[in-house]
């Protein structure tokens, strides 16, 4: 679209006179004026239809939608919106980065454009706090740093999701997993383990716990809680999704992952699903596991099993001053399962581990290994393997209880 600044700021503020602000008008409506003033602008400079319809959108999405980035948040195969500064946008597309051309037209619009973000998401942004997460009407989770403390101008980060869940078997077919490993967790998931899932970030935990929480039987209670609200459980009709605020300058107090952890004990859940754990609430979602609340699930950042097992621990004492031992105790005792995914350096996201927890003994957790990534011959860039059986499980009683025979790995 070949038109000049000025002559955009220009209709714009045509259409903005022509509009009744007195009135709460519908999209369509506000559509039609912009058609309207776009068509005696098109004919005057004898644009092709193509040029008209571009304007057109543009403009509809410069006065009701997110500007610029509404074309980035309408194409299904971009994952992720990074916004540096109002002259600077990147994407991710098919796991792969790229920047755009396209930029806001001030510093202005690109704070109009966060203000709105904020607003529906009943969120205030502003100097005394300029840090903030919030999610888009589709779900999608936003991340907002206002200047100055982003030095080079407001940023934004967008984690957009699909419309429709990703299952486990759209992950199966990507080859992000095995379908014996699915298999394998439905079982557990079924029978009530405590899982665990690690990995860096962009490496898809939220979107495997999602698809793994599909597992879990209908007629069970489930209680979400996460900083913003993700996980697409729309199939579980006893489910109670719980959301953390941030306090603001009005006084309003902030409610954080503990506090929700410990209101959802309270509720008779029989499953909980933090979204992931950060800090100190990792003991309390400890104690929920060890304290008959079987089957519950969560996330965190790491770089292996064992790394998480290492980060639990620095979480739990963020939380409580305890002996080392003692955590590690919770921790073997609590966490049945872990799952560990990377993003391996096609840009593919794997499973890569999964690991049973078996017992605290000699200071240590040991681990039982139970599927391993194992990468074939190298060809090329894109990176060819399997996730394979190596072990194992050792501890079945859930399994049993349940009435779940595990399959024997030959």
């Amino acid at each position: 679209m070949k038109i000049c600044e000025e002559d955009i700021s220009l209709i714009r503020h045509q259409i903005l006179g022509t509009i009744d602000l007195t009135k709460e008008l519908a999209d369509e409506e506000i559509y039609c004026i912009v058609g309207e003033t776009v068509g005696s602008y098109a004919r005057e400079k004898m644009l092709t239809l193509r040029e008209r319809e571009e304007l057109k959108q543009f403009l509809f999405n410069s006065l009701r939608k997110l500007d610029v980035l509404q074309e980035f948040l309408e194409d299904q195969e971009i994952t992720e919106i990074m916004v540096n500064g109002p002259d600077h946008i990147f994407y991710e597309k098919c796991g792969r980065l790229y920047e755009s051309k396209k930029k806001f037209s001030s510093s202005e619009k690109l704070d109009d454009v966060i203000q709105q973000i904020a607003a529906e998401n009943n969120r205030m942004v502003n100097e005394a706090s300029p840090i903030v997460d919030a999610r888009l009407s589709d779900g999608s989770r936003v991340n907002i740093v206002l200047s100055p403390v982003a030095i080079d101008g407001s940023a934004v980060s967008i984690r957009k999701f699909p419309k429709e869940p990703v299952r486990m078997e759209d992950l199966i077919r990507k080859g992000s997993v095995s379908g014996e490993a699915a298999g394998f967790l439905e079982i557990l998931v079924k029978s009530g383990y405590n899982i665990f899932i690690s990995g860096g970030t962009g490496s898809g935990k939220t979107t495997f716990l999602n698809a793994l929480s599909r597992y879990i039987p209908e007629e069970e209670r489930i209680i979400t809680i996460e900083d913003s609200a993700e996980l697409k459980l729309s199939d579980k009709p006893n489910l109670v999704r719980l959301e953390t605020r941030n306090a603001n300058t009005e006084g309003v107090a902030a409610i954080t992952i503990r506090d929700l952890i410990r209101t959802a004990l309270r509720m008779r859940p029989e499953r909980i699903i933090v979204g992931e754990c950060r800090g100190a609430e990792a003991l309390d979602m400890l104690q929920a596991m060890n304290t008959g609340h079987d089957g519950s699930l969560s996330t965190g950042h790491a770089n292996s099993c064992r790394d998480m097992l290492s980060r639990l621990e620095t979480m739990v004492l963020m939380g409580m001053e305890l002996p080392l031992s003692a955590i590690r105790s919770q921790i073997a005792s609590g966490i049945d399962i872990l799952v560990h995914l990377g993003r391996l350096r096609d840009k593919s996201r794997r499973v890569l581990t999964i690991a049973e927890t078996d017992g605290f003994s000699g200071g240590e957790i040991r681990l039982n290994e139970v599927f391993h990534f194992q990468e074939d011959k190298r060809e090329g860039e894109a990176v060819q393997g399997s996730l394979v059986r190596c072990g194992e499980l050792i501890h079945t009683e859930k399994c049993v209880r349940a009435g779940y025979v595990m399959p024997h790995f030959n």
